[in-house]
Formats: structure tokens, sequence, C-alpha cells
């Protein structure tokens, strides 16, 4: 397959620095991207356990790319055919054959993560088998009990939010100012 990512390659091949500002602009995207979505897991956990759901789904991309799997009890890995996800890939609209190999390029191989993962739910197979696959998998996993959820909100209650910070740094300030510490 020759495009973009090729064509950089033979400029590099022959000395030329290539800036790749589709990689650049994705680390700086997701370094502004992935804090927020720390913090709304962080916001739906705790909306969940006050709601008393013991089991909940946490849909992450590039989970093990990322390590996020260390944040889990369990891991599903959602898996299909090579050839069913990518007819279903590029039926997306504005999917390219250049995109979808950038994707695949930035995620662990398809075998290694249904080895690593604790279930795989099959979707290459009809919507009735992948609707029975969920819910045996749902079965298997309502009388576990987990840690990890203590473990995120443990970390979360460490790390708090900005204002909250700002508003406890108002109030030392204050006290400081009144002789009260």
């Amino acid at each position: 397959m020759q495009g973009k990512s090729t064509c950089a390659n033979f400029f590099k091949a022959h000395g030329v620095p290539v800036l790749d500002s589709d990689n650049e602009a994705l680390r700086r995207l997701e370094g502004v991207v992935h804090p927020l979505v720390t913090q709304e897991k962080a916001r739906f956990l705790a909306d969940m356990a006050r709601q008393h759901h013991r089991l909940v789904v946490v849909d992450v991309p590039l989970l093990y790319e990322t390590g996020a799997q260390a944040q889990c009890d369990a891991v599903a890995v959602v898996s299909a055919p090579a050839e069913v996800q990518r007819q279903r890939v590029l039926a997306r609209p504005g999917m390219t054959e250049e995109k979808l190999a950038a994707i695949l390029a930035r995620q662990m191989p398809d075998a290694e993560k249904r080895q690593k993962a604790d279930f795989v739910i099959d979707t290459g197979v009809s919507l009735g088998e992948t609707e029975a696959h969920v819910t045996a998998l749902i079965d298997a996993l309502r009388g576990r009990r987990g840690t990890a959820f203590q473990r995120i909100m443990g970390e979360a209650r460490q790390q708090p939010d900005e204002e909250g910070r700002q508003q406890r740094e108002g109030q030392t300030a204050q006290q400081q100012e009144q002789g009260t510490t």
C-alpha cells in the first residue's frame, strides 16, 4: 500500500527531515484528551457506585497499549476476524485503507489482545450469538468481587480536581492571613 507514509519514508531515506504532523498532532491531542477521559471515568465510576451498581463496563480504546488494563478487574476483548473488522471499519464514513493502516499500526495485534484478555466476545458471528456471549459474560462476572473500583476511587481522591485545589489553597491563604492554620 502506497500513500503519505510511504512517501515520507522515501524522503527520510534520502536524508530529508520529515515532521509527521499527524503523529505530532495526535500526541498533542492525546495530551489534552487523556486527562479529560480519566476525569470522566472517575466521575462515571463514582456515580455508578452511588447508584450501587456492582458491575460496569469501561470501553477503552488502546487499553493494553496504554496500560489501562491494570485498572480493571477483568478485561473483555471484542474481536472479529481480520477481514470482517476491515470491512466494518472501511464502511465508516471518511475511512480509507491508509487511515485503517494507521489505526492498526497503533494497536496491539488482535491475537495478542485475545490471548491477554480474561474474556473474548466474538463479533464475527450473528448478532444473536454476540448477544449470547455478552449475556454469558455478565452472568460470569455478576458474582465476582473486584478491587479495581476502590483503587481508582482512592487515586481520584488523592488527585483532587483543579477547582477544588484552588478553593482549598484560597481557604488556607485566608486562614493564614487570619492567623489560624
